[in-house]
C-alpha cells in the first residue's frame, strides 16, 4: 500500500469548498496565534490579550470569527471567558502545524 488517498476526483470537487473555508481560519496571521495559543490550553480572553499581545478589538474579531466558524468555543466562569477547541479537525491541525513548523509533536 503507498499510503496514498483514494478518493475519487467527484468527491474532491464537492469537497474543496468546504475545506477550502475551514483553511481559510489559518490564513490570518492574529487567528493562527490564537488558535496556537488556545490549543495549548484553555485561556481567557486576558490571558490571550497578555500572551499575544493582540489588541482588545482586533482580539474580539478574531475570535468571533472563529467562534462562528465552530473552531472554539466558550464557557463562562463569573466575568471571565475562556476559550477551547471545538472542532477536532482544528486540532489536528494544530497538531499538525506545531510538528512541521515548531518541532513538538502533540502530546496525549
Amino acid at each position: 500500500m503507498s499510503g496514498k488517498p483514494t478518493v475519487s476526483v467527484e468527491t474532491m470537487i464537492v469537497k474543496a469548498p468546504e475545506a477550502a473555508d475551514f483553511m481559510r481560519q489559518f490564513s490570518n496571521a492574529n487567528r493562527l496565534m490564537l488558535l496556537c495559543q488556545i490549543a495549548r490550553e484553555e485561556c481567557s480572553v486576558s490571558d490571550i490579550q497578555e500572551a499575544l499581545g493582540i489588541k482588545q478589538p482586533a482580539l474580539s474579531q478574531q475570535l468571533a470569527e472563529l467562534r462562528q466558524a465552530g473552531l472554539v468555543k466558550t464557557r463562562r466562569e463569573s466575568r471571565q471567558i475562556y476559550y477551547s477547541i471545538a472542532d477536532g479537525r482544528a486540532e489536528a491541525v494544530m497538531n499538525l502545524l506545531f510538528s512541521l513548523f515548531c518541532g513538538v509533536e502533540a502530546t496525549a
